[in-house]
């Protein structure tokens, strides 16, 4: 099903991946590694809305990465038609507020995506918003629901509610991270899909869902993109004003709340590379099953994600690690617990 229409793709680039650490750091987040493919996450994310069918992308982003961001896009000839520097981060709501009031055409349909995700079936991720853009037309505000092959307990959920024209259903409600017991019953139920944060709405219908449940968040970003600095594709919001714009995901303030909220169910093999445990699952195995980039010697070694960005990595005799070693910093933990990179984070500040 051929993309009838412009889409101006929105990427959401403030996340800093502390999960990823110490190879992702504030200076460096993980959305500029190239962690899956020599492309960087940021570039592959941008390619996927390569083509007629899609505009030039707006970015939005900490103004500490405009340099880093510009140099990446343009190496694969997709420079940014504006890069919206955030002059602090207030989540997705107030960003994706930034690009809708960016757009000259409040009519345009955008496509928002995180910078740091990993769709490996581009085709299956283009037919799925060629049959979203009908509703899209029509007012709708639609997410893509990731087909779950496993209780996952790091995402939230969507309950799919009956079909409303092909492939595209109402959302029946939105479902926090469950606890092991309630994602393998969802799983189980075939009726629930993973929410995977990427949505595609006219900027003037999600402008008028603002106005209807976060009014006072509307008239920050307004009055920051307003005030906003220019320099040539760069637009700076006024600080001040952007500051008094509450803290909220689109999740949160928009799409648990309208009416008119729609899911596209899709298997596409994504992945949010949100730890290194996804890193290994996503990662060509050699024939111990390791996963290995940089200078690695593993010695009847199995099951092993080791990265190095520098430091020469020796291992002898062991199973089911995790070995990053990045500048002066070396990570090491067994294999499942890289959920609890930000427990050792906190306790580093401490």
């Amino acid at each position: 099903m051929p993309i009838s229409r412009t889409i101006v793709p929105v990427i959401l680039s403030g996340g800093a991946g502390t999960r990823l650490w110490p190879m992702s750091r504030p200076e460096m987040p993980k959305q500029m590694l190239a962690l899956t493919a020599p492309e960087t996450m940021l570039q592959l994310t941008a390619a996927r809305a390569r083509g007629a069918a899609f505009a030039a992308p707006i970015v939005v982003a900490s103004a500490r990465h405009a340099d880093m961001i510009e140099e990446q896009l343009e190496a694969i000839d997709m420079a940014p038609a504006s890069l919206i520097l955030e002059p602090a981060g207030r989540n997705t709501a107030p960003a994706i507020a930034l690009a809708a009031l960016a757009v000259a055409d409040r009519a345009a349909s955008l496509l928002i995506m995180p910078s740091d995700h990993v769709i490996a079936d581009v085709a299956a991720f283009h037919r799925a918003i060629a049959a979203a853009l009908p509703l899209v037309d029509d007012g709708w505000l639609v997410t893509f629901g990731i087909t779950p092959d496993a209780p996952e307990t790091g995402y939230g959920y969507i309950r799919v509610g009956a079909e409303i024209s092909g492939g595209v259903h109402r959302v029946d409600r939105f479902v926090e991270k469950p606890p092991l017991e309630a994602a393998k019953a969802m799983l189980a139920s075939g009726d629930h899909v993973w929410n995977g944060g990427i949505f595609l709405f006219r900027a003037d219908a999600y402008l008028e869902a603002l106005a209807q449940f976060e009014p006072a968040m509307l008239d920050a970003v307004t009055r920051a993109m307003d005030g906003a600095g220019r320099n040539g594709k760069r637009l700076a919001p006024a600080p001040d004003a952007f500051a008094q714009s509450p803290d909220r995901s689109i999740d949160y303030t928009v799409m648990e709340h309208a009416a008119r909220v729609a899911v596209v169910p899709v298997s596409m093999g994504w992945s949010d590379v949100g730890s290194w445990d996804a890193l290994h699952s996503l990662s060509d195995l050699d024939h111990a099953g390791n996963a290995v980039r940089g200078e690695v010697i593993a010695l009847d070694s199995t099951n092993c994600l080791v990265r190095s960005d520098g430091a020469r990595v020796a291992m002898i005799g062991v199973s089911d690690l995790i070995v990053v070693a990045s500048g002066d910093d070396i990570l090491i933990l067994p294999r499942g617990r890289s959920q609890d990179v930000r427990k050792l984070l906190d306790a580093m500040k401490g």
